[in-house]
């Protein structure tokens, strides 16, 4: 009874939120790891072995009923042609026919009747044999057995069309005293009368069940024929296992697709028709699954024994987590002293880490308190960067008052862009601006070089009202009419289209175009400044930054895309989303 007080004495193994419970799950993953990978690996092998089994003799049984199905049809192809083209009974019936002498007719028929005996008795695979004109007044000619009332081939199922003739089935015999199951051909008669006269041919009445036989497989099969229309009949007798008419044959093509609870097989004749078996899923895993029932057994077994080597194991361990709890509790009030070790090797190794990492932390607030001494004289050296911008300011504003004094209003005029220009590219303004604040910013970068290239450039500017307003990073549409000008100016007639738009997906387009010479891959290439490459002299430069700029706000310098081949022109497109996260620091103005 000791063992069974030791076991109600153990705590739960799978409290919730306990190291316990991870130990035990973590055990028993070890301890049913084995027995299911076993298991797995079995099941892989007798899987294999079982279904390339099953499977091989399925193919076998099933190419062994198709040759015979190809022999039954090649076989009524042979005797047709006998009767209908070449044979001394298709010259015979054609005398018939064509003589109007009652005397020679009854000589010919007696003749007719004894060639189609001698052939039936020659040909133990053939049945019913008929001679006969659809559109006389009695239609049956010749015929070796009694027809039922009804005869005809109007209603009877097609199967293929093959050698010039036609071949139905599976159907009932029109043999009048039958009910059997059998295939059916009908071929023209060679004859010289105007009307048709054809020879219609019946398979023996047993053939086809000797055929279509499930013995062949040692198991319940059902068979299926698709015949070259692609349509699917169910060839047995019963009840179908499922509706024949939608078996296509792709699904049996690949011998390895389940269709309503059954694997399919095919098999595609030459002569045009295609033989599906259907096996039942049960009967198919039938030794699988029983041997998938005794190694359940076996795991759930070795369940109950992982359970009970996981809690000794967590007795085990317990002593020496409780003790590394208490150390760490200790430590909590002392960040500076040492830790001690529990001569445990694993979980000492768990406590010079720890101390690792406290001495990582002291480090680290010693370098905040470093990093709060600099602040103030980082804050100084940003008021003396100030300095050069302000000082650029006043001297632009006391040349353009001198301009005004002078009557220079091209002067004026040129220096009040500038000013304009570089308080928007150097001022206080957010490094965030709207489109519009941009678009003016650039409206007068413009004018400004219009002076400059007066005549030989012409600026078009398209802009989607909807796009106004959208947030984007200041000074990233002047870089890129920068490269324009300075890489896309013809000697005359040179013109830069911009284009500001929505997506259909909702980003925002900012494309620059212009026909000047153009460029090849290479030289798009340096002028972004890719892979380490420098940077073309010029606005290569100005279109690093836009790169840097999409880097930063959106996390990929690559939205930026130059699209131009040599003599049609460059275009510089940059497709970005319609909203801006940026840092708090971001917002605060610069200077």
């Amino acid at each position: 009874m000791a063992p069974f007080r030791f076991i109600r004495k153990m705590p739960h193994p799978f409290k919730s939120g306990t190291l316990r419970r991870t130990l035990v799950i973590y055990l028993l993953i070890a301890c049913l790891f084995p027995p299911i990978l076993f298991s797995a690996f079995t099941y892989s092998s007798l899987h294999s072995i079982l279904t390339h089994k099953i499977r091989a003799g399925i193919d076998a049984s099933l190419k062994q009923e198709a040759t015979g199905l190809e022999n039954v049809l090649s076989n009524l192809d042979f005797v047709s042609k006998q009767f209908a083209l070449d044979g001394q009974t298709a010259e015979r019936v054609n005398a018939y026919l064509n003589t109007e002498k009652l005397t020679e007719k009854a000589d010919m028929m007696k003749e007719i009747e004894e060639s189609l005996n001698i052939v039936n008795f020659t040909n133990p695979n053939l049945g019913l044999t008929v001679y006969y004109n659809p559109q006389a007044t009695d239609p049956i000619l010749f015929t070796n057995l009694a027809v039922s009332p009804d005869f005809g081939v109007s209603g009877l199922p097609p199967f293929v069309r093959y050698n010039g003739a036609s071949y139905f089935g599976p159907h009932r015999t029109q043999y009048k005293n039958s009910t059997n199951i059998v295939f059916s051909s009908l071929r023209e008669v060679r004859t010289d009368l105007d009307q048709s006269v054809y020879i219609y041919l019946e398979t023996n009445y047993n053939l086809f069940h000797q055929i279509m036989n499930s013995q062949w497989y040692g198991m319940k099969v059902s068979h299926f024929l698709i015949n070259d229309e692609g349509d699917g009949i169910y060839a047995d007798s019963g009840e179908a296992p499922f509706d024949g008419s939608l078996l296509r044959w792709d699904m049996a093509a690949s011998g390895d697709k389940l269709y309503k609870g059954y694997y399919l097989f095919g098999y595609e004749s030459s002569q045009g028709w295609k033989l599906v078996t259907a096996v039942d899923q049960s009967v198919f895993n039938r030794e699988i699954n029983a041997w998938i029932w005794r190694m359940a057994a076996l795991i759930i077994a070795s369940f109950g024994f992982a359970i009970v080597l996981a809690m000794l194991i967590w007795r085990k361990v317990y002593g020496s987590l409780r003790k590394l709890n208490k150390e760490i509790v200790r430590m909590t009030g002392d960040r500076e002293s040492p830790v001690s070790l529990t001569h445990v090797e694993e979980f000492d190794q768990l406590l010079r880490n720890f101390q690792v990492m406290k001495t990582t932390v002291n480090e680290l607030i010693g370098e905040v308190a470093r990093n709060e001494r600099m602040k103030s004289q980082l804050e100084m050296e940003k008021v003396l960067s100030q300095i050069n911008p302000h000082f650029l300011h006043n001297t632009l504003n006391t040349v353009q008052w001198l301009a005004r004094s002078n009557g220079q209003d091209d002067i004026d005029r040129l220096l009040t862009l500038l000013v304009q220009v570089l308080h928007y590219n150097m001022g206080k303004q957010s490094l965030i601006v709207t489109v519009r604040d941009e678009l003016g910013a650039l409206r007068n970068y413009i004018e400004l070089q219009s002076f400059r290239y007066e005549g030989e450039l012409a600026f078009v500017i398209d802009v989607d009202e909807a796009a106004l307003s959208i947030p984007i990073p200041r000074f990233i549409l002047q870089p890129l009419v920068e490269n324009a000008i300075y890489h896309g100016k013809s000697k005359e007639d040179g013109v830069i289209r911009i284009a500001i738009g929505m997506t259909k997906q909702g980003a925002l387009r900012l494309e620059v175009a212009d026909n000047g010479p153009g460029m090849d891959e290479e030289t798009a290439s340096r002028l972004l400044g890719k892979d380490g490459d420098r940077p073309m002299m010029g606005m290569g430069i100005g279109l690093k930054y836009v790169r840097s700029l999409l880097g930063r706000y959106y996390g990929n310098e690559d939205l930026l895309v130059i699209d131009s081949r040599l003599g049609e022109g460059t275009v510089l497109s940059v497709e970005i989303p319609n909203e801006i996260k940026e840092d708090r620091d971001d917002q605060r103005s610069t200077s």
